[in-house]
């Protein structure tokens, strides 16, 4: 047959299929291996590029971010709150003078008195009795001297007889002065008696509200400790307050002393009225610091005609002086406090850091005043970690916005009238209210 070989082999067309099946599989293998090489060769290259990329990353990363900031004019105004305590404008704790048992009582809390009001009444059995023998003794004192008298009128006119010698008359006569002594005495127990007759009535010592009341109708109280309790503490019997005017104590530390003086002024707040601000005028100070607390008590006035304000209420003073725009300010944050003192962290054009000592001054809140080692120009890098280094190479970002961003470089400061000036030594003379008179 045509079909095979006449050596009685495969057939011709067989071993051609068999010659096209293994080029086939001898292109197929080259090309898996040339993809393999390919595949390798790409991912060499690219575990070379992230190998790449992770050490500039890393080298980037290792190089800490800090963020710039500028040293900024101090404000115009200062502004300063702290805490304060109204008072009355006189305000007198009142207390028994006569030991007795309270008889009545006729103004409580809140009650508006006038000078000399009766506040109660006191029932002295014991003090009436003394009074009623110290009056009775006045009498006998006064008998007898009108009997020295009479002796003494008739040895002297026996003076200068036989009947009587000079030494009998002297010593009628000196018996006489000793009694009308004696007289003299027995009136001023009369007195003292009558003066304390009139405690027994507990009056008002001046204008104002009686703000406080702990004497009931047969309680006893004490001769000058007021009311004694079960564990023996006296306690007064009422307390009158003098509304008109209100005193508000300040506690001004050294730091903003300078802006004491008689032109000072304040705006109060207190709790119960939110919306509403009190004026309150200076009227004097301690001038000399607490050695506790570094404060000076500082003493203002404001009316209260109205009532509004009442004694021991809590209030907040705000104060405002004008600044010092020369001066200038950072946030507390950027300030360093290390072994070589205070220092704040400075970048140059290229990125390095220098750290340089700073002078601080008055503490503003949340600034802090400069006073030397730092220019308007200098970049200051903000909240500086703790082991950042002199010469140390940083990399320069920008702040979260609406959180951290930092401020701009400061323009030209204005200048601050003196007619503002509202700090210590006034040149003015206006004479200041005494502590003592209504305002």
């Amino acid at each position: 047959m045509s079909g095979y070989h006449e050596d009685g082999g495969q057939p011709e067309h067989a071993t051609q299929q068999g010659a096209a099946s293994s080029r086939k599989r001898t292109i197929g293998i080259a090309v898996v291996a040339l993809v393999a090489i390919i595949l390798a060769v790409v991912g060499i290259v690219q575990r070379q590029a992230h190998y790449m990329h992770l050490a500039t990353e890393t080298r980037e990363n290792a190089i800490p971010a800090v963020q710039i900031i500028y040293p900024q004019p101090g404000p115009s105004v200062r502004t300063l709150s702290l805490p304060a305590n109204i008072a009355a404008w006189y305000q007198a704790p009142i207390y028994a003078q006569v030991s007795g048992y309270v008889k009545m009582w006729y103004k409580d809390f809140g009650a508006v008195v006038k000078t000399g009001d009766v506040l109660a009444e006191i029932d002295t059995p014991g003090l009436d009795a003394q009074y009623a023998a110290a009056k009775a003794n006045l009498d006998v004192a006064q008998a007898r001297y009108k009997l020295a008298q009479i002796t003494a009128r008739r040895w002297k006119a026996l003076q200068g007889t036989q009947a009587v010698s000079q030494q009998e008359v002297d010593v009628q006569a000196a018996n006489a002065e000793a009694q009308q002594a004696q007289v003299e005495a027995a009136r001023h127990d009369v007195e003292r008696f009558a003066a304390l007759e009139g405690f027994k009535k507990i009056v008002a010592p001046f204008d104002g509200i009686v703000t406080s009341r702990f004497a009931d109708v047969g309680d006893y109280v004490n001769a000058g400790r007021g009311d004694v309790n079960s564990q023996g503490n006296a306690t007064e019997l009422f307390s009158v307050a003098d509304v008109h005017a209100m005193r508000v104590f300040v506690s001004v530390p050294q730091d903003y002393a300078d802006i004491i003086s008689p032109r000072l002024e304040a705006e109060l707040s207190v709790p119960q009225y939110p919306d509403r601000t009190f004026k309150a005028k200076f009227l004097a100070t301690a001038t000399a610091f607490n050695a506790s607390t570094r404060t000076v008590t500082t003493e203002l006035t404001l009316d209260n005609k109205s009532g509004e304000l009442w004694p021991n209420s809590y209030a907040t003073a705000k104060f405002k002086a004008p600044g010092d725009p020369d001066m200038l300010i950072l946030p507390e944050g950027a300030i360093i406090f290390r072994a070589d003192g205070t220092q704040v962290a400075l970048v140059d054009d290229s990125n390095h850091v220098h750290l340089v000592g700073v002078a601080v001054g008055t503490n503003l809140g949340t600034t802090v005043q400069i006073l030397s080692g730092v220019k308007k120009t200098d970049r200051v890098i903000n909240n500086p970690s703790a082991g950042l280094l002199d010469g140390q190479t940083v990399r320069v970002v920008k702040g979260t916005p609406g959180y951290n961003i930092p401020p701009k470089k400061p323009a030209a400061p204005k200048a601050v009238q003196d007619k503002d000036d509202t700090r210590a030594m006034p040149e003015d003379d206006r004479p200041v209210p005494e502590a003592g008179g209504r305002p």
